[in-house]
Formats: structure tokens, C-alpha cells, sequence
């Protein structure tokens, strides 16, 4: 294994620690998103920063906020993110070792695998405003959760005291959504309840079940 490495040249050894380690992350990253726990864009990221005024009966079309949402105004092209970089070093550093095994000029892979990274890097921009996109497309109403049945995940606390967090069927997709309650007694984590209605704009008003 030694002799092999030391057989290699200094660019090829560079691209090799370059592309080696950001491979395992990449594939990392993959298997995560897969099991639901890392990288996924959630409908709430893309209603951005407002101050919603605090809700006070919970019948959604009464109590939505004085404010301009805009779902499409946070989907620009995002294309240096933690994703975006582990991609570039990956194609990066696999093309400068395929060019230099091939015996190319490190004047002419040091171009070209930074060309064909930073592609990848805006293709990987454009697949994931396409996906925001279409997340956003008909799929952030929450009032079409009212009636829908789901598990809370963070305890609801009793009398609008503060909110707590449920997943629930939203569209054909199970999604979490921070939620209120009016019931007199705190809904702890694992209770099935059932929504009645929309506070503001993201927060569900639930009642257990």
C-alpha cells in the first residue's frame, strides 16, 4: 500500500486526500437524507423571517397575519452551500486523478477539474431550487392539514402557552408543523391528536385525540 502511494505523484496524493474524504461525506450525506435526518428542505424554511402576530381563536382565514408571504422569494439559486462544496471537492478531486493518471499536464487538470467541480456544483444548485420549487407549489397550505389526524413530536403545552411540534399527513406528504392547543391539559410527545384548525400561517391547532 506504502509503495503504492509513494509511487504517486504529488498532485495525484493531493487530489486522492481531496477527493477520499469528501466521497465518505458525500456518501454520508446520501444515506442520512435517505433515512429523513439530514439536507432536507422542510415547506416552513421557505416562508422566511416574520414576526406573526399571536393567534387567538384558531379558525384559519380569521387570524392570518398582516404580511406578504412570499414562498418563491427564498428560492434563488443557492449554490455555495455545505452540499454545493463537498460536491465540487468530489468531482474535483476524481477528475484531477483521472487526468493525471492519464498522464495530462497539471497546467491543464488544475482548469479543468475546477471547471467540471464548480458544474457540478451549480447543477446541484439548480436540482435543489427545483425541488423548493415544487415543495412550494401547492404543497405549503396548511389549512388542508385541518381534519387530518397525526403524532405529536414535541409536547403542546395546555392554553396556547406555547407551541409544540406534530407530524402530520399534509398533502401526501408527512411533514412537522409547529402546533398550539386550547385543551386544558399539556398533549405530551407520542399522543395521536387531531387538527382544527390554522394559527398564523405555519402553526396547526390541534386536540388529542
Amino acid at each position: 500500500m506504502m509503495a503504492w502511494w509513494n509511487a504517486l505523484s504529488l498532485a495525484t496524493q493531493i487530489f486522492y486526500c481531496i477527493a477520499i474524504p469528501s466521497t465518505l461525506i458525500l456518501l454520508i450525506q446520501t444515506v442520512l437524507l435517505f433515512i429523513g435526518v439530514g439536507g432536507d428542505v422542510d415547506a416552513d424554511d421557505l416562508s422566511g423571517d416574520f414576526d406573526a402576530p399571536e393567534s387567538t381563536d384558531g379558525v384559519f382565514g380569521d387570524n392570518d397575519p398582516d404580511v406578504d408571504f412570499d414562498a418563491e422569494g427564498d428560492l434563488g439559486l443557492r449554490v455555495f452551500t455545505f452540499r454545493g462544496v463537498i460536491a465540487f471537492l468530489v468531482v474535483f478531486g476524481w477528475v484531477g486523478i483521472a487526468m493525471d493518471a492519464s498522464g495530462i499536464s497539471l497546467w491543464v487538470t488544475m482548469p479543468v477539474a475546477i471547471v467540471c467541480g464548480a458544474a457540478m456544483m451549480l447543477f446541484l444548485a439548480l436540482i435543489l431550487k427545483a425541488v423548493m420549487g415544487l415543495r412550494s407549489d401547492g404543497n405549503t397550505d396548511n389549512r388542508n392539514a385541518v381534519g387530518m389526524s397525526g403524532k405529536v413530536q414535541l409536547t403542546v403545552p395546555a392554553n396556547r402557552a406555547g407551541e409544540g411540534k406534530v407530524h402530520v399527513m399534509l398533502q401526501g406528504a408527512y411533514v412537522e408543523r409547529d402546533a398550539v392547543t386550547d385543551d386544558e391539559d399539556a398533549i405530551p410527545t407520542g399522543a395521536e391528536v387531531v387538527v382544527v384548525g390554522v394559527s398564523g400561517i405555519t402553526t396547526l391547532v390541534v386536540k388529542r385525540k
